[in-house]
């Protein structure tokens, strides 16, 4: 009996590493096929500006140690540019307003409509 279950065990091993190596007599030539690798499944657009909902959405693939490096790369180089183009508006957009808003200071008279002459040498105004 003992023997028996031997011989079985070894039919049953053989039987399990031939389906396995490639010699199961499949149509695909008895290889198992490679497994393709995981991709950025949904990049960032780059016909427009990154939003937060397009970063919320963001699934990086994974990778046997962790995240692929070089997609994790393209990601944050990506988002270092679109944060780096939005601080450089804002800046602009900033100063511009400081400008308007000290031109607007500036130019006010401030003395406008009061009992003060417009120039020097004029009557006062009522």
């Amino acid at each position: 009996m003992f023997l028996f279950l031997v011989v079985a065990m070894v039919v049953v091993v053989a039987a399990v590493t031939l389906a396995v190596v490639g010699g199961g007599g499949s149509d695909s030539g008895g290889v198992l096929p490679e497994a393709a690798p995981e991709h950025l499944v949904d990049p960032l657009p780059a016909t427009r500006p990154v939003g937060r909902a397009d970063v919320e959405a963001l699934r990086l693939p994974l990778a046997p140690r962790g995240y692929r490096m070089g997609d994790v790369d393209d990601v944050l180089g990506r988002l270092g540019a679109e944060l780096a183009e939005r601080d450089a508006r804002i800046a602009e957009l900033e100063a511009a307003l400081a400008g308007v808003q000290a031109r607007a200071v500036g130019g006010a008279d401030l003395f406008k409509g009061g009992s003060f002459p417009d120039t020097p040498g004029e009557e006062p105004r009522s």
